[in-house]
């Protein structure tokens, strides 16, 4: 059965990137070391993220993240979701309107309705594997406040960003989470959460 996971990695301070994100900087000033954990030798990190990826059937992402994966700087054949896996997930964009151009044009699929229409196009791409939302934050929120997510897996790293995009904003739903995993590396603590 498909499982809906939203998956990011996250500071000790709540956030998702560090400060000034933009194109060229994806991660904003200092945020690359929330993904430390992702290029790690560890054996734990490598586990979990070979764990996460082999599970994925498809991607659901927002167009502030598309626009950077996209980018110049942003996914290649040897970084980036899937990378060096056989068959690469497809990947659903959420956003008002789709660009021009494209460069990862032969897995991305844009969705103009909403994060619930990408999530359901998205299980049914999958199959019976996962579903990943990956973010950004805005989506995440959007995907839970939705009540579209049965995961949330966090990847907290030992950074304090001082600032950034926020995972969580002023106005979410209190909700309590069951927490059902945790591993920790010496890059990372990967936090798994049933959201009821």
């Amino acid at each position: 059965m498909t499982k809906v996971v939203a998956d990011i990695s996250v500071s000790i301070d709540g956030f998702v990137t560090g400060p000034d994100p933009d194109l060229e900087h994806g991660l904003g000033r200092g945020g690359e070391g929330l993904h430390t954990w992702a290029f790690s030798p560890d054996p734990i990190d490598r586990e979990v993220l070979v764990a996460a990826t082999d599970a994925t059937g498809a991607v659901v992402m927002g167009r502030r993240l598309f626009d950077v994966v996209d980018g110049p700087n942003g996914w290649t054949d040897e970084v980036g979701y899937g990378a060096g896996l056989a068959a690469r997930p497809p990947v659903l964009v959420v956003t008002r309107r789709p660009p021009h151009t494209v460069r990862l044009a032969d897995r991305v699929t844009f969705v103009v309705d909403g994060v619930r229409s990408a999530v359901e196009t998205a299980a049914v791409m999958a199959g019976d594997r996962d579903v990943v939302v990956m973010g950004g934050a805005e989506i995440i929120r959007g995907a839970l406040e939705a009540g579209v997510l049965d995961e949330l897996r966090l990847h907290l790293s030992p950074v304090l960003l001082g600032g950034g995009t926020p995972l969580f904003a002023d106005g979410t739903t209190p909700r309590t989470l069951r927490q059902i995993h945790v591993r920790a590396s010496g890059t990372a603590t990967h936090l798994t959460y049933r959201v009821d």
